[in-house]
């Protein structure tokens, strides 16, 4: 059964403690983001991150990427160089994943056994909230794969909805993909928001690589 966690419902922190509690048990959860609705698992388990894997459809080569509350969360899983760092206290939080050497602690399910691992820490409070409750989580899209991103909840699929525990209900989100960039190497993997100022600040960024 999902439970839908809109604005109409019970007390807000009540409904991300529920959702937490269902990631804790394994269980997979929508959530909102200032680009789309991601869909949550504890991206430390390897068997939950195959249940995202299993429930989108998704090729097991295409890696998800690690969403978490903040930057600093974000130090505890990876492994960055200072110029990676100070990228990612530029632009995080914000609609933007920072390519970044993993941690031990990120299973091979979750990258597809590369050596590298996307960060996220979304601009969004509901997002941040939910991870600062749960820690780590899968970020990627709640849709199956090959169809398109989710904006609005009532716009999810019959089987990412049967398949989640919990759907956090923050209205409508504006549907901008993020800026996929590997900080490192200084370069943009995919143009999402933020590209410009991206591009500007790998021109010319502020410490030595």
């Amino acid at each position: 059964m999902t439970a839908d966690t809109s604005d109409d419902g019970p007390d807000r922190s009540e409904e991300l403690r529920a959702a937490a509690a269902a990631v804790d048990r394994g269980d997979l959860v929508v959530y909102p983001t200032e680009t789309v609705y991601g869909l949550g698992a504890d991206a430390l388990d390897p068997e939950a991150v195959e249940r995202v894997f299993d429930l989108k459809g998704r090729d097991r080569s295409n890696p998800l990427s690690l969403g978490v509350a903040s930057v600093d969360d974000a130090l505890r899983h990876t492994r960055p160089t200072e110029v990676a760092v100070a990228f990612a206290r530029a632009f995080l939080p914000g609609p933007v994943t920072v390519v970044v050497e993993r941690g031990d602690r990120v299973p091979d399910a979750l990258t597809a056994g590369r050596d590298r691992v996307g960060i996220r820490v979304p601009d969004h409070d509901l997002a941040r909230a939910l991870l600062a409750e749960t820690g780590p989580l899968t970020a990627t899209s709640a849709n199956v794969s090959g169809t398109g991103s989710v904006t609005d909840p009532s716009d999810l699929s019959d089987r990412i909805r049967e398949g989640v525990d919990a759907v956090i209900d923050g209205g409508e989100t504006p549907g901008t993909e993020s800026t996929v960039v590997d900080p490192e190497a200084g370069t943009i993997h995919r143009r999402g928001a933020m590209a410009g100022a991206i591009e500007a600040w790998l021109a010319d960024p502020p410490v030595d690589g």
